[in-house]
């Protein structure tokens, strides 16, 4: 019978920490659990923002607050901003948008003079989804232009989503209350500003998640070729 040197045991028994601390890395390297719109909470009395994400500042939330408690007190429009970590990989913004629009405001009435902008920060994809009512003031195209183009320029050039829901206020804002759209904002290249945040999520997920399976293999294939590797040299003895 061969007996298994002491060296090779303690191997062994290091194998089941291994697994452990591969599993552990794995969990945190992997982003946190996909957000559905039952996740999101109704939003407060007097609030327009829900920052799951926790991408903004208190000042920022507080000045989007308080420009669209204004317009809504002045115009009747509301208008709200969602900020989310991630979708499952099967769920668009554009589907969690419309889905939490529903969810919110569940009747044509209630839709009526309601504007919801959404961002999925993992990836920086936007959605907005508007009622009628707002939609007579607000066309479709200047709401899109808002989503695509206010609110993702800023984002081009760092993580700065306090100027980006800024920016996208002043421009609602304005609109929503009838005074003339200001545009969007000025590229200072030509990036195309939608076709470059793919990449994002493969740098948030694909260097955690390779470096996690690179160890989980190491951490089976070493004990493994040593198992054998002395094996052979007892058989050879």
């Amino acid at each position: 019978m061969i007996q298994i040197p002491p060296t090779l045991k303690r191997l062994q028994a290091q194998i089941g920490a291994i697994a452990v601390l591969a599993v552990l890395l794995l969990q945190i390297c992997l982003p946190a659990n996909a957000t559905n719109i039952y996740d999101v909470p109704d939003f407060e009395e007097n609030a327009h923002v829900v920052d799951q994400a926790e991408v903004l500042s208190r000042a920022t939330e507080g000045t989007i607050n308080s420009t669209f408690r204004k317009i809504e007190t002045d115009n009747g429009q509301e208008t709200y901003i969602v900020t989310v970590r991630r979708l499952d990989y099967d769920v668009t913004i554009e589907k969690f948008t419309q889905d939490l629009f529903v969810r919110w405001f569940p009747t044509a009435e209630d839709q009526n003079n309601v504007t919801l902008l959404t961002i999925d920060v993992q990836t920086d994809n936007t959605a907005i989804v508007t009622g009628e009512g707002a939609k007579a003031i607000m066309p479709d195209t200047i709401a899109q232009s808002v989503a695509k183009e206010t609110v993702l320029v800023p984002l081009k050039y760092g993580n700065k989503y306090n100027q980006a829901f800024t920016d996208a206020t002043d421009r609602l804002a304005l609109v929503l209350s009838g005074q003339a759209d200001p545009g969007p904002p000025v590229v200072k290249d030509n990036i195309n500003v939608e076709g470059n945040f793919a990449s994002r999520e493969e740098t948030k997920e694909g260097g955690g998640f390779t470096w996690v399976i690179v160890l989980l293999v190491l951490s089976t294939v070493i004990p493994m070729a040593t198992y054998y590797g002395y094996l052979y040299i007892g058989n050879r003895e």
